[in-house]
């Protein structure tokens, strides 16, 4: 286990919904530098997905879970992310009232994850259900964290953060780019209804 005071020091503070200070690659060229390689290695394994697919698969079953590595940050996040995944796809199935199919057993544990998922199933906007589900894997990272502000699982909770500000940027600039389309159209036709006056 190592602690990393003078990494943890140079790193600006994160907060759910701020700008992005710095890019998840930047961080990561960053903190290899100052980590271990045991622990930069485990670098890696920090994505949003709890079990990234392989060459050759065609998309995630989530059947099982990951093989467990030597973070128990890491370890605990794909747990969580897994269960809520699966419990999104279980409840996505029961409001289009299709037959599950391949799907896995969406776990009850944890419980948060299956709350979450529900709760996001309910919203009305796929936009605002999105952006609950980051708040609530933020909030999840947090708990894992623990209360070491410089153990490398901190620095693997910084990174997770990062990754969903990373996340919730692309979803800005989607709803910027079809807030721009719509303007762009209403232009158009108004120009087009100027014209045939």
């Amino acid at each position: 286990m190592g602690s990393y005071y003078y990494l943890a020091a140079q790193l600006p503070y994160l907060i759910y919904g701020q700008a992005l200070p710095m890019s998840s690659a930047a961080f990561k060229d960053l903190a290899r530098d100052a980590m271990s390689p045991e622990d930069a290695a485990v670098l890696d394994c920090c994505t949003l997905d709890p079990a990234p697919l392989a060459a050759g698969e065609s998309g995630p079953t989530y059947a099982e879970l990951p093989p467990h590595g030597s973070s128990s940050l890491v370890n605990n996040w794909q747990e969580w992310e897994r269960a809520l995944r699966l419990n999104l796809a279980r409840y996505r199935v029961q409001k289009l009232k299709r037959e599950g199919g391949a799907l896995a057993d969406a776990p009850e544990y944890p419980a948060d994850a299956a709350g979450v998922a529900k709760a996001a199933m309910a919203m009305d906007s796929p936009l605002e259900a999105e952006l609950f589900l980051d708040k609530a894997r933020w909030d999840a990272i947090e708990s894992f964290q623990g209360i070491d502000a410089f153990s490398e699982n901190a620095m693997y909770a910084y990174l997770f953060k990062l990754l969903l500000m990373e996340r919730r940027a692309a979803f800005k600039t989607e709803e910027g780019f079809t807030e721009y389309k719509a303007l762009y159209d209403a232009i158009l036709g108004l120009k087009t209804q100027v014209l045939q006056a």
